[in-house]
């Protein structure tokens, strides 16, 4: 059986031989610490900076972190040059967002004219089922002379004379709607560069790839040259995670910085109610000639409610025509115009850090 070496072979130190010497010679260096994986690990190549709790999974490796004012940020320290990570907290908001006003404009109206005209067999005008002949005015009508559906003198409706009255539908306000405008803007607009400022900056340093430590446990990370259990002054010994996280036991003191904001802020669109309040009257005028130069009846309508007037009986209505008496298109109400949306810190991240910090944060 082979047997390993130095097991007290002849010249070993402690194995009897001339080995004293050499055993001497042998307290003198460095020990070795044996790894987790059971190799050994000379002295020399093992952690001078700090040794820390490993991180656990999910979270980055330990990292020295510095957090404070905006014009106070230091550069990274020459054991870790490395700027891994920049982030910001406490964010104050500007003034509220302000927005212009909302109104609109006046609606662009006409007046329908009545198309609808109906003599009747009797007065006052009857209903849909009293006997009467059309005197309806033609598609799509303006109010000019016009001679269609003319009734001739003495025409009868069930036996008895259809001229008697006149009704004529109401006039009727046609819209377009109001268009919105933007008032005068606010004095002071938001300017998008001042929205709002970060009271602290929080800046990560990382270094090279360092040696072990003698802990499988822990992990190296940059210290003063010494070697003190204790970061670079300013610093804390942090791990990292996206988002909002809670710490790991071993890593208590927390720390949430953003990366910036998001400005979602604005106006909402001016718009406007259907307009309210429209009226419009207009002058219906009845001829018995086809050239309207015969008067035979008139009536001021409004678009509240159709006319209805005594024609002499047995007449003929030979043409007629209308005029816009007066137009009134109403108004709208304005809506829309506040502020919307919203700035707010963004891609948040946590730091947890080995020592408690005394600097806010």
């Amino acid at each position: 059986m082979t047997e390993p070496p130095d097991a007290g072979g002849a010249g070993g130190c402690g194995g009897g031989g001339d080995g004293g010497d050499d055993c001497v010679a042998e307290d003198d260096t460095d020990v070795a610490i044996a790894s987790d994986f059971g190799d050994l690990i000379p002295a020399q190549e093992l952690c001078a900076g700090q040794c820390v709790p490993k991180e656990p999974l999910g979270w980055s490796e330990p990292t020295l972190l510095w957090i404070g004012s905006p014009d106070a940020v230091p550069s990274c320290p020459a054991n870790a040059p490395i700027v891994g990570y920049e982030g910001y907290a406490d964010f104050a908001a500007s003034a509220p967002h302000q927005c212009p006003a909302c109104a609109c404009d006046p609606p662009e109206a006409t007046c329908e004219v009545p198309m609808e005209w109906r003599a009747y067999a009797s007065f006052p005008c009857g209903g849909p089922e009293a006997p009467a002949a059309s005197f309806a005015a033609p598609e799509g009508w303006d109010g000019t002379c016009t001679s269609a559906n003319a009734v001739e003198a003495g025409r009868t409706c069930d036996g008895a004379q259809c001229v008697q009255s006149l009704a004529i539908q109401a006039p009727r306000v046609v819209s377009a709607g109001c268009a919105p405008r933007v008032m005068e803007a606010p004095e002071s607009p938001d300017d998008p560069a001042t929205a709002g400022s970060f009271a602290i900056v929080a800046r990560a340093c990382t270094g090279n790839a360092s040696p072990p430590c003698a802990d499988p446990g822990m992990t190296c990370t940059p210290a003063p040259p010494m070697g003190n259990a204790a970061p670079p002054e300013g610093f804390l010994t942090c791990i990292h995670h996206e988002g909002e996280q809670d710490c790991p036991a071993t890593y208590p003191d927390r720390h949430v910085f953003y990366a910036g904001v998001e400005d979602t802020r604005g106006c909402a669109p001016c718009g406007c109610t259907e307009p309210t309040g429209a009226t419009c009257s207009v002058l219906a005028s009845a001829f018995s000639d086809e050239g309207c130069s015969q008067f035979v009846a008139g009536q001021v309508i409004t678009s509240d409610a159709s006319g209805c007037g005594t024609v002499a009986s047995g007449t003929a209505l030979g043409s007629k025509s209308v005029s816009v008496v007066s137009l009134e298109p109403g108004k709208c109400e304005a809506f829309g115009g506040e502020a919307v949306g919203s700035i707010a810190p963004t891609a948040a991240a946590t730091f947890c850090c080995h020592h408690t910090s005394s600097v806010p944060a």
